[in-house]
């Protein structure tokens, strides 16, 4: 008997997730599924794999791809139920992608023409399903077409279609599939605006997760929508005593704990009232005579957060480091853990004066107030670190400033007013104000405290939150939304964050870049 070589009738199927490499092939697989349909840009397919590589699937078929589906995690509470797919989808960018939400949302799912039959959609339907059971999410949402009503538009509405084919008395090539793998209807999206033989029209589907768990104790901290925030509008004076310098700390805390703040902002390099206690002091005895006070500083601060169940971001403060100045801000969480951020951009005055050196990376905090940065003064004024911050996660930026003119004090405000609108966040301002007579380049100072937003009509008028009397000590005590900032990304009168031109421009943090 001749001996049969079984490899050539073997076949190879294989399900995996999509690379960029396969643009090309992708491409010629979404011509011949949905001609007449823009199709996806190599920028689309780069950003969905770098945001969530994991629902970007492809089935290949003798190492040619023959379907692939794309998706992407939303909180559905967040969108209507008459959104459109440029909406969900972020027009293919997917820059809406939301680890921490509740939903799979099926974007896209191509069978080649040549290879139906084969349950290909199944596989890729049960693979979803089993990532949702993975990632824990609540369900999966598909927005789906019904191209097969293209040939009964002239004698029916999508609505009567629509019952026809989930009562099986019609076939449509796309719900019947959907059907037949276990989603449910939901409603019909009159203006989903994906293709014109489906009427530009939609069925909402639904498949629910019957392993899903409730999140609530899954995570260490869970994103805050109410946050209570206080700046403070610290004034510089004399004093002769570490106690009096103490004293006017505490006292900030305690009235912001009165009034049962998360977050308590102080100024750039406060603990330079401490000098007053060694004026005429030259610039290196002045560095060495704070750094000495680090320790102190920090077991104050830390024990202030923890005394008065309150997160706090000390301002700032010089210190030495490996014979090095760094201006370095310290967060004190109320659960007693303390983080630090160097500032990265140091200014001409504190180069020739203090000789501070830069820090070398920009910290992201996740705090039980939801992700925050910490920008020191000039740092406000280099939007690369605001975006990338922003990228990371963050949703407040805090910046401590310290300034001593109108002019200096308005760089930092009206850059951090421009914050808020090109990244759609908050960000918090905390100065200085009052003198500090023979202290040598730290004698006068000038500053309003505020918290800002973006601009728009879910926002304070003026893009203002709040905001202290100038050049007089106060502090000032503001809720913020944070769920506010995530509908104002999806229905805001303007876009700034999704409608970033990624095609033609983007910030590289080399951190994370090294080559």
């Amino acid at each position: 008997m001749t001996h049969i070589d079984i490899s050539q009738f073997q076949n190879r199927i294989n399900l995996r997730p999509l690379h960029i490499e396969d643009y090309d092939q992708l491409i010629s697989l979404e011509k011949k599924c949905f001609p007449g349909i823009d199709n996806w840009k190599y920028e689309h397919i780069q950003s969905q794999i770098q945001l969530f590589s994991e629902g970007q699937l492809v089935i290949e078929y003798n190492n040619r791809i023959i379907a692939s589906c794309s998706s992407i995690i939303v909180n559905f509470d967040d969108y209507s139920d008459s959104h459109s797919w440029m909406e969900i989808a972020d027009s293919g960018y997917i820059r809406n992608h939301d680890p921490e939400g509740d939903a799979l949302y099926d974007l896209e799912i191509m069978v080649d023409p040549e290879f139906r039959g084969m349950k290909l959609a199944r596989r890729l339907y049960d693979a979803r399903k089993q990532l949702c059971v993975n990632l824990n999410l609540r369900r999966m949402i598909v927005g789906g077409r019904i191209p097969g009503y293209r040939e009964h538009k002239d004698k029916i509405t999508v609505r009567e279609y629509v019952d026809r084919v989930a009562k099986n008395i019609e076939f449509d090539p796309v719900l019947s599939v959907q059907l037949a793998n276990g989603f449910f209807l939901k409603k019909i999206i009159q203006a989903y605006d994906i293709d014109q033989a489906s009427d530009n029209s939609a069925t909402l589907l639904e498949w629910v997760n019957l392993d899903y768990r409730p999140k609530k104790y899954q995570k260490k901290y869970q994103l805050a929508r109410q946050v209570r925030l206080c700046v403070v509008q610290y004034q510089m004076r004399p004093i002769t005593h570490w106690d009096e310098f103490r004293a006017q700390c505490e006292y900030f805390v305690d009235v912001a704990s009165d009034s049962q703040t998360d977050l308590v902002l102080f100024p750039e390099i406060v603990t330079t009232q401490l000098l007053s206690l060694c004026p005429k002091s030259t610039p290196s005895d002045a560095i060495a005579f704070l750094s000495d006070k680090t320790a102190d500083y920090i077991k104050m601060f830390s024990s202030f957060s923890m005394k008065y169940n309150v997160n706090i971001v000390a301002g700032s403060h010089y210190s030495m480091e490996d014979n090095k100045v760094y201006n370095i801000a310290y967060l004190f969480k109320r659960n007693g853990e303390i983080n630090k951020q160097y500032k990265l951009h140091v200014t001409p005055s504190e180069r020739r004066w203090w000789r501070v050196q830069p820090g070398n990376s920009l910290e992201v905090f996740d705090t039980d107030c939801g992700k925050i940065a910490i920008l020191i003064g000039y740092d406000s004024e280099f939007p690369e670190l605001s975006r990338i911050a922003v990228e990371k996660g963050a949703r407040l930026l805090l910046v401590p400033f310290c300034t001593e003119d109108r002019q200096s004090y308005l760089r930092i405000r009206y850059c951090c007013q421009a914050r808020c609108i090109e990244n759609q966040v908050y960000t918090a301002l905390s100065g200085t104000v009052g003198n500090l007579p023979f202290v040598p380049n730290m004698d006068v100072h000038y500053g309003q405290s505020a918290l800002l937003t973006p601009s728009d009509f879910s926002f304070s008028r003026d893009g203002i939150a709040a905001e202290c009397t100038p050049n007089i000590e106060m502090l000032a005590i503001q809720d913020v939304d944070l769920a506010a900032l995530e509908r104002h990304r999806l229905s805001g009168t303007v876009q700034d964050w999704n409608d970033r031109r990624t095609d033609l421009y983007k910030v590289l943090y080399l951190k994370d870049n090294p080559g």
